[in-house]
Protein backbone atom coordinates (compact mmCIF):
# COMPACT_ATOMS: atom_id res chain seq x y z
CA UNK A 1 0.00 0.00 0.00
CA UNK A 2 1.26 3.08 -0.93
CA UNK A 3 2.27 5.68 2.16
CA UNK A 4 1.17 9.55 2.44
CA UNK A 5 4.04 11.76 1.62
CA UNK A 6 5.50 13.50 4.47
CA UNK A 7 4.79 16.76 3.16
CA UNK A 8 0.89 15.69 2.31
CA UNK A 9 0.46 14.85 5.53
CA UNK A 10 2.09 18.27 7.09
CA UNK A 11 -0.20 20.22 4.91
CA UNK A 12 -3.24 18.64 5.61
CA UNK A 13 -2.91 18.84 9.57
CA UNK A 14 -1.76 22.69 8.97
CA UNK A 15 -5.11 23.21 7.09
CA UNK A 16 -7.50 21.31 8.81
CA UNK A 17 -5.64 23.69 11.89
CA UNK A 18 -6.00 27.05 9.98
CA UNK A 19 -9.08 26.85 8.00
CA UNK A 20 -12.00 24.27 9.43
CA UNK A 21 -13.61 24.94 12.61
CA UNK A 22 -12.89 22.03 14.98
CA UNK A 23 -13.47 20.71 18.68
CA UNK A 24 -11.63 18.34 20.89
CA UNK A 25 -14.17 15.22 20.97
CA UNK A 26 -12.76 12.09 22.38
CA UNK A 27 -12.64 8.78 19.76
CA UNK A 28 -13.35 11.32 17.22
CA UNK A 29 -11.65 11.11 13.54
CA UNK A 30 -13.29 13.91 11.73
CA UNK A 31 -16.91 13.83 12.08
CA UNK A 32 -18.68 16.63 11.42
CA UNK A 33 -20.63 17.64 14.52
CA UNK A 34 -24.14 17.40 12.54
CA UNK A 35 -27.47 14.62 12.69
CA UNK A 36 -26.93 11.90 14.46
CA UNK A 37 -23.16 12.29 14.95
CA UNK A 38 -24.67 14.62 17.69
CA UNK A 39 -25.87 12.19 19.84
CA UNK A 40 -22.87 9.75 18.72
CA UNK A 41 -20.26 11.72 20.09
CA UNK A 42 -22.27 12.79 23.39
CA UNK A 43 -22.61 9.02 23.87
CA UNK A 44 -19.51 7.24 22.57
CA UNK A 45 -16.90 8.20 25.80
CA UNK A 46 -17.26 8.75 29.24
CA UNK A 47 -14.88 11.77 28.87
CA UNK A 48 -17.62 13.24 26.17
CA UNK A 49 -20.22 11.91 28.33
CA UNK A 50 -18.84 15.11 31.09
CA UNK A 51 -21.84 17.66 31.75
CA UNK A 52 -19.04 20.36 30.04
CA UNK A 53 -17.93 18.65 27.04
CA UNK A 54 -21.58 17.76 26.49
CA UNK A 55 -22.72 21.13 26.70
CA UNK A 56 -19.38 22.13 24.00
CA UNK A 57 -20.35 19.28 21.83
CA UNK A 58 -24.09 20.42 21.90
CA UNK A 59 -23.10 24.12 21.13
CA UNK A 60 -21.14 22.99 18.31
CA UNK A 61 -23.93 21.14 16.57
CA UNK A 62 -25.21 22.00 13.17
CA UNK A 63 -23.19 24.70 11.91
CA UNK A 64 -22.71 25.76 8.46
CA UNK A 65 -19.69 24.95 7.74
CA UNK A 66 -19.86 22.72 10.38
CA UNK A 67 -17.67 21.68 13.69
CA UNK A 68 -15.37 18.99 12.92
CA UNK A 69 -14.71 16.61 16.05
CA UNK A 70 -11.05 15.30 16.40
CA UNK A 71 -8.59 13.69 19.37
CA UNK A 72 -4.95 13.72 19.32
CA UNK A 73 -4.14 10.65 17.83
CA UNK A 74 -7.40 10.34 15.83
CA UNK A 75 -6.40 13.82 13.65
CA UNK A 76 -3.37 11.40 12.43
CA UNK A 77 -5.46 8.42 11.78
CA UNK A 78 -8.48 10.38 10.43
CA UNK A 79 -5.79 12.08 7.33
CA UNK A 80 -4.63 8.65 6.88
CA UNK A 81 -7.80 7.54 6.75
CA UNK A 82 -9.15 9.81 3.84
CA UNK A 83 -10.27 12.47 5.83
CA UNK A 84 -11.26 15.30 3.48
CA UNK A 85 -13.80 17.82 5.17
CA UNK A 86 -16.70 16.42 2.98
CA UNK A 87 -19.34 17.47 5.30
CA UNK A 88 -21.84 14.88 3.77
CA UNK A 89 -19.97 12.01 5.11
CA UNK A 90 -20.44 10.46 8.70
CA UNK A 91 -16.66 10.76 9.16
CA UNK A 92 -16.03 13.80 6.67
CA UNK A 93 -14.36 11.74 3.94
CA UNK A 94 -12.60 9.34 6.34
CA UNK A 95 -12.93 5.38 6.45
CA UNK A 96 -12.49 2.95 9.35
CA UNK A 97 -9.90 0.51 7.85
CA UNK A 98 -11.28 -2.57 6.56
CA UNK A 99 -9.23 -5.93 7.48
CA UNK A 100 -7.91 -5.75 4.05
CA UNK A 101 -6.37 -2.50 4.21
CA UNK A 102 -4.83 -3.31 7.50
CA UNK A 103 -3.20 -6.35 5.94
CA UNK A 104 -2.43 -3.98 3.56
CA UNK A 105 0.02 -1.72 5.73
CA UNK A 106 -2.77 1.14 6.79
CA UNK A 107 -2.26 2.86 9.94
CA UNK A 108 -4.40 0.73 12.47
CA UNK A 109 -6.70 2.22 15.02
CA UNK A 110 -4.26 2.72 18.36
CA UNK A 111 -3.96 5.28 20.61
CA UNK A 112 -1.33 7.92 21.00
CA UNK A 113 0.77 5.75 23.09
CA UNK A 114 0.63 2.75 20.84
CA UNK A 115 1.34 5.00 17.69
CA UNK A 116 4.18 6.03 19.07
CA UNK A 117 5.68 2.52 19.91
CA UNK A 118 5.00 1.77 16.19
CA UNK A 119 7.34 4.84 14.60
CA UNK A 120 10.74 4.61 13.62
CA UNK A 121 13.67 6.30 14.54
CA UNK A 122 11.99 7.27 17.92
CA UNK A 123 14.28 9.10 19.50
CA UNK A 124 14.39 11.98 22.83
CA UNK A 125 16.75 14.01 21.23
CA UNK A 126 18.01 16.22 18.33
CA UNK A 127 14.42 18.20 18.19
CA UNK A 128 16.13 20.51 15.67
CA UNK A 129 17.39 17.46 12.90
CA UNK A 130 13.11 16.31 12.81
CA UNK A 131 11.45 15.81 9.90
CA UNK A 132 8.10 17.42 9.23
CA UNK A 133 5.59 15.10 9.21
CA UNK A 134 7.42 13.36 12.23
CA UNK A 135 4.74 12.34 15.10
CA UNK A 136 5.60 14.21 18.38
CA UNK A 137 4.70 12.48 21.83
CA UNK A 138 4.24 13.05 25.58
CA UNK A 139 2.57 10.56 27.83
CA UNK A 140 -1.44 10.23 26.19
CA UNK A 141 -0.56 12.57 24.17
CA UNK A 142 0.46 12.81 19.93
CA UNK A 143 0.85 15.70 17.53
CA UNK A 144 2.54 16.49 14.02
CA UNK A 145 5.48 18.39 13.33
CA UNK A 146 5.06 20.76 10.62
CA UNK A 147 8.80 22.74 10.52
CA UNK A 148 10.08 25.77 11.65
CA UNK A 149 9.53 24.40 15.67
CA UNK A 150 5.64 24.46 15.25
CA UNK A 151 3.47 21.64 15.77
CA UNK A 152 -0.38 20.76 15.10
CA UNK A 153 -2.15 19.04 17.72
CA UNK A 154 -5.85 18.64 18.88
CA UNK A 155 -5.75 18.97 22.80
CA UNK A 156 -8.44 20.51 25.39
CA UNK A 157 -6.03 22.49 26.67
CA UNK A 158 -5.40 26.26 25.39
CA UNK A 159 -7.71 26.61 22.27
CA UNK A 160 -9.66 23.22 23.25
CA UNK A 161 -9.80 22.26 19.39
CA UNK A 162 -6.81 21.60 16.41
CA UNK A 163 -4.27 24.08 16.74
CA UNK A 164 -0.75 24.93 16.25
CA UNK A 165 1.68 25.01 18.79
CA UNK A 166 4.95 25.77 19.37
CA UNK A 167 7.50 22.86 20.16
CA UNK A 168 9.72 23.24 23.84
CA UNK A 169 12.39 21.29 22.11
CA UNK A 170 12.78 23.94 19.27
CA UNK A 171 12.99 26.86 21.38
CA UNK A 172 9.86 28.82 21.90
CA UNK A 173 8.00 31.14 19.67
CA UNK A 174 6.36 34.37 19.93
CA UNK A 175 2.42 34.23 19.87
CA UNK A 176 2.43 30.51 20.03
CA UNK A 177 1.76 28.42 23.21
CA UNK A 178 4.52 25.55 24.01
CA UNK A 179 4.23 22.06 24.32
CA UNK A 180 6.80 20.02 25.62
CA UNK A 181 6.91 16.84 24.18
CA UNK A 182 9.80 13.87 24.95
CA UNK A 183 9.81 11.64 22.02
CA UNK A 184 9.54 12.06 18.26
CA UNK A 185 9.89 9.39 15.55
CA UNK A 186 8.55 8.78 11.91
CA UNK A 187 5.12 7.53 11.31
CA UNK A 188 5.52 4.16 9.35
CA UNK A 189 2.72 5.45 7.02
CA UNK A 190 4.28 8.13 5.93
CA UNK A 191 7.26 8.68 2.99
CA UNK A 192 9.72 11.02 4.36
CA UNK A 193 11.66 10.93 0.99
CA UNK A 194 12.76 14.26 0.46
CA UNK A 195 11.70 16.01 3.58
CA UNK A 196 14.36 18.53 4.88
CA UNK A 197 15.31 18.24 9.01
CA UNK A 198 13.71 21.62 10.22
CA UNK A 199 11.39 21.87 7.21
CA UNK A 200 9.21 24.66 6.45
CA UNK A 201 5.68 25.33 7.96
CA UNK A 202 4.87 27.61 5.23
CA UNK A 203 2.63 30.72 6.05
CA UNK A 204 1.51 30.05 9.17
CA UNK A 205 -0.37 33.22 10.55
CA UNK A 206 0.86 33.53 14.12
CA UNK A 207 -2.32 33.58 16.74
CA UNK A 208 -2.14 36.09 18.99
CA UNK A 209 -1.25 34.00 22.64
CA UNK A 210 -3.75 33.44 24.65
CA UNK A 211 -4.10 34.62 28.18
CA UNK A 212 -5.97 34.97 31.24
CA UNK A 213 -6.26 38.49 32.59
CA UNK A 214 -7.49 39.72 36.16
CA UNK A 215 -9.22 42.94 33.71
CA UNK A 216 -11.48 40.41 32.14
CA UNK A 217 -12.76 36.73 32.06
CA UNK A 218 -10.31 34.20 32.35
CA UNK A 219 -10.47 31.05 30.43
CA UNK A 220 -13.10 28.77 31.75
CA UNK A 221 -15.25 31.39 33.26
CA UNK A 222 -18.71 31.41 32.64
CA UNK A 223 -20.09 34.75 31.25
CA UNK A 224 -23.30 35.98 29.37
CA UNK A 225 -22.92 36.67 25.74
CA UNK A 226 -25.03 39.72 24.43
CA UNK A 227 -24.19 39.96 21.18
CA UNK A 228 -25.16 38.07 18.03
CA UNK A 229 -22.01 38.21 15.92
CA UNK A 230 -18.90 36.04 16.55
CA UNK A 231 -16.02 34.84 14.44
CA UNK A 232 -13.74 32.21 13.23
CA UNK A 233 -10.31 33.94 14.59
CA UNK A 234 -9.60 36.73 16.76
CA UNK A 235 -8.38 38.93 13.70
CA UNK A 236 -11.16 38.36 11.23
CA UNK A 237 -13.57 40.69 9.73
CA UNK A 238 -16.07 38.27 8.48
CA UNK A 239 -18.93 37.95 11.43
CA UNK A 240 -21.29 34.74 11.28
CA UNK A 241 -25.25 35.17 13.06
CA UNK A 242 -25.32 33.46 16.52
CA UNK A 243 -27.50 33.88 19.01
CA UNK A 244 -27.01 35.15 22.61
CA UNK A 245 -26.67 33.11 25.80
CA UNK A 246 -24.37 31.68 28.80
CA UNK A 247 -20.93 30.57 27.39
CA UNK A 248 -17.65 29.29 28.58
CA UNK A 249 -14.74 31.52 27.72
CA UNK A 250 -12.14 28.80 26.09
CA UNK A 251 -9.25 31.47 25.18
CA UNK A 252 -7.92 34.96 25.30
CA UNK A 253 -6.22 36.92 22.83
CA UNK A 254 -5.11 40.34 24.84
CA UNK A 255 -5.52 43.36 22.87
CA UNK A 256 -7.02 41.65 19.40
CA UNK A 257 -10.48 42.51 17.58
CA UNK A 258 -11.91 39.92 19.22
CA UNK A 259 -10.53 39.04 21.96
CA UNK A 260 -12.64 36.22 23.27
CA UNK A 261 -13.36 32.49 22.46
CA UNK A 262 -16.64 31.30 23.62
CA UNK A 263 -18.26 28.72 23.40
CA UNK A 264 -22.24 27.94 24.36
CA UNK A 265 -23.26 26.26 27.34
CA UNK A 266 -27.01 27.37 27.79
CA UNK A 267 -29.59 29.62 25.69
CA UNK A 268 -27.27 30.08 22.75
CA UNK A 269 -25.39 28.97 19.67
CA UNK A 270 -21.93 31.26 19.69
CA UNK A 271 -18.86 29.27 18.81
CA UNK A 272 -16.20 31.50 18.15
CA UNK A 273 -14.52 34.61 18.87
CA UNK A 274 -16.23 37.67 20.15
CA UNK A 275 -16.62 41.46 21.01
CA UNK A 276 -15.67 42.43 24.70
CA UNK A 277 -18.13 44.30 24.67
CA UNK A 278 -20.68 41.61 23.98
CA UNK A 279 -19.89 40.04 27.24
CA UNK A 280 -21.79 40.62 30.52
CA UNK A 281 -19.01 39.76 33.15
CA UNK A 282 -19.97 39.02 36.92
CA UNK A 283 -17.11 40.20 39.35
CA UNK A 284 -16.15 36.21 40.24
CA UNK A 285 -15.19 36.07 36.80
CA UNK A 286 -12.23 38.62 36.97
CA UNK A 287 -11.14 36.46 39.92
CA UNK A 288 -7.73 35.02 39.38
CA UNK A 289 -4.91 33.29 41.60
CA UNK A 290 -3.15 35.65 43.68
CA UNK A 291 -6.79 37.91 43.87
CA UNK A 292 -7.72 39.35 47.26
CA UNK A 293 -11.42 38.40 47.65
CA UNK A 294 -13.23 38.37 50.70
CA UNK A 295 -16.34 35.59 51.23
CA UNK A 296 -19.78 36.13 50.85
CA UNK A 297 -22.10 36.25 54.04
CA UNK A 298 -23.84 32.89 54.09
CA UNK A 299 -21.34 30.80 51.93
CA UNK A 300 -20.33 27.22 51.99
CA UNK A 301 -17.21 25.53 52.02
CA UNK A 302 -16.92 23.87 48.13
CA UNK A 303 -18.29 21.17 49.50
CA UNK A 304 -21.04 22.64 51.56
CA UNK A 305 -19.89 22.36 54.81
CA UNK A 306 -20.38 25.44 57.16
CA UNK A 307 -17.79 28.56 57.70
CA UNK A 308 -16.47 30.06 60.69
CA UNK A 309 -18.44 33.18 61.20
CA UNK A 310 -15.11 35.00 61.36
CA UNK A 311 -14.76 33.92 57.69
CA UNK A 312 -17.01 36.36 56.51
CA UNK A 313 -14.93 39.54 58.07
CA UNK A 314 -11.36 39.01 56.87
CA UNK A 315 -10.01 39.30 53.75
CA UNK A 316 -7.75 36.30 51.69
CA UNK A 317 -5.76 35.48 48.49
CA UNK A 318 -6.40 33.08 46.23
CA UNK A 319 -3.90 30.44 46.74
CA UNK A 320 -5.05 28.31 43.62
CA UNK A 321 -8.75 28.07 41.24
CA UNK A 322 -9.87 25.37 39.08
CA UNK A 323 -12.93 25.91 37.69
CA UNK A 324 -14.97 26.87 39.73
CA UNK A 325 -13.38 25.75 43.14
CA UNK A 326 -11.17 28.35 44.38
CA UNK A 327 -9.24 27.47 47.53
CA UNK A 328 -8.28 30.57 49.82
CA UNK A 329 -6.05 31.74 52.26
CA UNK A 330 -3.50 33.68 54.41
CA UNK A 331 -0.05 33.77 53.82
CA UNK A 332 0.34 30.19 53.00
CA UNK A 333 -2.14 29.32 55.09
CA UNK A 334 -5.43 27.49 53.50
CA UNK A 335 -8.29 28.95 54.96
CA UNK A 336 -11.10 26.85 52.76
CA UNK A 337 -12.32 25.38 49.31
CA UNK A 338 -15.46 27.77 47.82
CA UNK A 339 -17.02 28.27 45.07
CA UNK A 340 -15.55 31.27 43.27
CA UNK A 341 -19.45 33.08 42.70
CA UNK A 342 -19.32 33.21 46.65
CA UNK A 343 -15.98 35.65 46.39
CA UNK A 344 -15.94 39.38 45.99
CA UNK A 345 -12.57 40.77 44.43
CA UNK A 346 -11.53 43.44 46.88
CA UNK A 347 -9.38 46.64 45.07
Amino acid sequence: MSKMKAQTLVDKVADIAKNHKTLYVMGCFGAPLTGGNVTRYCNNHNYNKAADRTRMIKAAANQSPPVYGFDCVNLIKGVLWGWCGDPSRTYGGAAYPTKALLAAGTCPDVGADGMIKLCKDVSTTGWAAMLPGEAVWCSGHIGVYIGNGLAVECSPRWENKVQITAVAGCGKKAGYNTRTWTKHGKLPWVDYTGAVAGGDAGEVSKPTQPTESAQGPAVGAVVTFTGSRHYVSSGSTNPKSCKPGEARVTAVAKGARHPYHLIAVKGGTVYGWVDAADIAVEASAAIAKGSTVKVKTGAKTYTGGGLASFVYANTYTVLELSGDRAVIGQGKAVTAAVNIKDLTLVG
